[in-house]
């Protein structure tokens, strides 16, 4: 899921360990700050380093937006299991959906690109979504068999439903209640 896939099979030397983290560290910040659009350039230059060693690390934007958000990943996915346990689970599946979107409006442009990159399998972006599918069916299929959630309902949906949300939101700044409301609507369509 990293940037540079010589990096799996051999150990970063110190300097380059160093120049893979502080572009992460740079990027992660120029993200939230700017927008997922931010000039690759820009982050390079401000990590101290040349736009080819970003790209050594990072062959594209999307491997580096995918280093940059594994770490809230992790977390989503963790939330996921947490929430396979809960006594609802439709109430579940919409906790999920909503930390999803709460994520998401951190980054400005993050719900665009994860859309883009959800009808391109090879991106490194999509590859990073595979396991927050996996997660979100299981809470879904969970509630499905309570009788929660209407057949045909599927993740691949929900999930762009939820970057849609996401984006919505981004696009209304002056609205913080927006992706509530769209998540409420969403809840009323769900169950049976």
């Amino acid at each position: 899921m990293a940037g540079n896939p010589s990096a799996t099979s051999r150990p970063l030397r110190a300097d380059a360990r160093r120049n893979h983290e502080r572009l992460l560290a740079v990027a992660r910040t120029a993200f939230a700050e700017h927008g997922t659009d931010t000039s690759l350039e820009d982050v390079a230059r401000r990590a101290g380093v040349g736009i080819g060693t970003l790209y050594r690390h990072f062959p594209t934007r999307h491997a580096l937006l995918s280093a940059v958000f594994q770490s809230e990943v992790d977390v989503l996915l963790v939330r996921s299991r947490e929430l396979l346990t809960a006594e609802q689970p439709c109430t579940a599946l919409i906790e999920w959906l909503r930390a999803i979107i709460t994520h998401a409006g951190v980054y400005r442009g993050l719900a665009r690109a994860l859309m883009s990159a959800s009808h391109d399998a090879s991106s490194a972006l999509a590859q990073c979504s595979e396991p927050m599918r996996e997660a979100g069916d299981a809470l879904l299929v969970r509630a499905r068999e309570a009788g929660s959630v209407r057949p045909g309902v599927t993740i691949a949906d929900l999930m762009q439903l939820t970057n849609a949300i996401a984006l919505a939101a981004e696009q209304a700044p002056d609205d913080p209640e927006l992706a509530d409301r769209l998540l409420a609507l969403t809840y009323r369509g769900l169950k049976n």
